[in-house]
Order: structure tokens, then sequence, then C-alpha cells
């Protein structure tokens, strides 16, 4: 849903209306959620022009997605607002890895151990192939996903477009394969870095830049 900013917020200055736009935009803010949330105005969704979003026969941001996370620099994965899918690039992600990762409440749980040492043994794994893994149903694979994702412990590492019918039609059936952060973007997390504070600081610098109405209260829903 299109909100409509003044042109003095850098919000307005985005207009998401292909791949290229789209990618342009994630850089520009650093990160950001995919679809509307709290903060005015503060989504891929929002930047996005009715006529392009969902319109019957584009499936816009829905498929550029895949451009994004391509392009190798942009991390997508449900990780912001408790587990809405969002993205960032590489270099903010690793903030809020760094953030996130301090924290005991976004520990790796036991009931979700099997899933993420799959993964790591293997590099990269698709949805599919972890179902098939953990001997789990759609629903339970994709709570543990969102929880992995929300941790910073897993993101997405390629989509696969899926053709069905007897034409092979694409209608917006999506693949995914996740990976370790560390493993796509090639942090090394023995590295001196930044404490985790000064990440929480810095991420919360580069919403502020992004969207200056945001509130601390949002900061602190969306990001902790």
């Amino acid at each position: 849903m299109s909100i409509f900013l003044k042109q003095t917020d850098p919000l307005a200055e985005h207009r998401v209306d292909s791949p290229e736009a789209m990618y342009r935009a994630i850089r520009a803010c650093g990160i950001i959620p995919f679809f509307e949330n709290p903060v005015a105005g503060y989504s891929i969704e929002e930047m996005t022009p009715a006529e392009h979003w969902f319109d019957g026969e584009s499936l816009g941001p829905w498929d550029w997605k895949i451009f994004a996370v391509q392009c190798g620099d942009v991390a997508y994965g449900k990780f912001l607002w408790g587990g809405k899918a969002s993205f960032a690039t590489a270099e903010v992600y690793r903030d809020l890895l760094n953030w996130r990762r301090s924290l005991p409440k976004y520990a790796l749980r036991e009931g979700d151990r099997r899933a993420y040492e799959a993964i790591c043994d293997a590099g990269s794994l698709t949805s599919r192939e972890l179902r098939r893994i953990c001997g789990l149903k759609k629903a339970q694979m994709d709570a543990i996903m969102t929880r992995l994702q929300n941790q910073t412990l897993v993101v997405t590492g390629d989509f696969e477009r899926v053709y069905k019918g007897e034409f092979l039609e694409y209608s917006g059936w999506q693949l995914s394969s996740f990976c370790r952060p560390e493993d796509l973007f090639e942090y090394d997390l023995r590295a001196p870095f930044r404490t985790p504070q000064e990440s929480r600081e810095r991420l919360a610098g580069v919403v502020r830049a992004a969207a200056p109405h945001v509130t601390d209260a949002q900061l602190h829903k969306m990001l902790d």
C-alpha cells in the first residue's frame, strides 16, 4: 500500500518499478522490511507503485527479489520485526548478526539444532531437502527456518523459480535454499569487529537515516 511522504523524507526518493530499482533502494536504505510495517513508508511494498504490485500480469518485487539476492551483496530473510521478510546489505547485516548473536533470547534452540547442523554440513540446503532430512511437515519446517533466520544463523542463499503444469508456467512459486551468512558473505567472525552495542547503535543510525520518523519503541521491536 503506497503512502504519501514529504519530499524531504529520504523514503520519498525511492520508486521500485524494476529489479534494478529495487536493488538500488535496498542498497540506499541499508536494511529494510519487504512488507508494510509500523514505520510508515519504510518497506519495499510501499515504495512500489500499485501497478507493479501483483497486478495479475507482473509478479513485481516478489520475483525481483531473486535479482537482489543473486547480486551477491544483499541478505534476504525473515529477520526484522520478530521474523518478517526483510533485506539488508551484507555490510549492515554483519552488524545485525553481531548484535543478535550476543543476546541470549536468540540462542539456538535444541529442537532446531538438527536443521542448523544439516545446513552447516552441506553448506546450502533447500527447504525441500531440509524437510526430508528432518522428517518434518512444511509448517513445522517453516517455523524452524523462521527462527533460524531471525537468530541470524541462516539466510536465503538463492531462489529457484518453479515451473508447473503442462506448459511449465511460472506463477511465483519459488524454492529457497538456505545457508549461513558467514559462508555466503565470507565474514571472518574471528576477526576484530565492533562490540555488539556498537553494532546496535550503528543499526539504529542506518534505520534513522532511511526513516527519520522511526521511534525508539519501533526500533526496539524491529531490531531487538
